[in-house]
């Protein structure tokens, strides 16, 4: 078996009422599980047959592990929820930089790993992963200084801990740097988690898209990664045929 396919609960109900009857067409499609949902929703999936892949460590995108005053309050945040993770069997935890302050990338990688060593240590121990995610700075997250795979990936190789791995976002990392297949193969080690959605736009996985997803799909199953794609776009039509269409371009989680 190779890798499983999820979703992320907020981009499918984007501007859409929730309803957690897409959790069931989900399951009956062949998902194994979602990302980012509402604990309000978490027996509604565990009734699909649907497991809570990833939950956020912290709230704000914007303060992150960049800046030594905020280790504190995030330390124990992310505590928390690492508390409920495990209450919950839920693996991963997603954790940021922040936006840029007064270090510069080299100071605040160092910073970064500072603050989530320990963490990280925590987490592997509970058997739950944190998961350093780069973002684009160019649309969605002005000022986000961890906005490259290399930036994340320093971090993660100076925590040095299994508790710490990447969140890839083709759709970050496509506005970002291009060159996804090449940087992707590189860094497979340190990835735990895949995320899709259509570039530009974020939307589904068409053909107006510049991303050879098929191309995706063939690289992480010659490359055997067992860990989890989500699909993580806004769909422009109805939530459940764009998850039908995108849980086939990726194929059989045992293709």
């Amino acid at each position: 078996m190779t890798y499983a396919q999820s979703f992320a609960w907020w981009s499918f109900t984007e501007g859409r009422p929730e309803d957690p009857r897409l959790l069931a067409a989900a399951a009956a499609i062949g998902y194994r599980g979602v990302d980012f949902l509402p604990a309000r929703f978490w027996p509604d999936a565990l009734d699909a047959g649907l497991e809570m892949v990833v939950i956020d460590g912290h709230t704000s995108l914007e303060v992150g592990f960049n800046d030594r005053a905020n280790h504190p309050h995030l330390t124990d945040e992310v505590r928390r929820n690492l508390e409920t993770a495990v209450a919950h069997g839920i693996p991963y935890l997603a954790v940021n930089a922040g936006n840029r302050g007064a270090a510069s990338d080299r100071d605040a990688i160092a910073i970064c790993a500072e603050g989530l060593a320990p963490l990280a240590a925590e987490s592997a121990a509970a058997g739950v992963t944190l998961l350093l995610e780069p973002l684009n700075s160019k649309i969605d997250h002005v000022g986000n200084q961890c906005d490259s795979t290399g930036w994340a990936a320093a971090v993660v190789n100076e925590v040095g801990s299994r508790g710490l791995r990447l969140l890839f976002d083709v759709y970050h990392m496509q506005l970002m740097e291009g060159d996804v297949i090449r940087t992707i193969d590189q860094h497979l080690p340190l990835i735990k988690h895949v995320h899709t959605a259509g570039v530009p736009g974020r939307h589904e996985l068409d053909d107006r898209q510049e991303v050879n997803w098929p191309a995706i799909a063939a690289l992480l199953r010659e490359k055997r990664y067992t860990g989890y794609v989500g699909h993580e776009f806004i769909p422009c039509g109805g939530p459940v045929e764009a998850l039908q269409h995108a849980f086939d371009v990726f194929g059989s989680p045992q293709a």
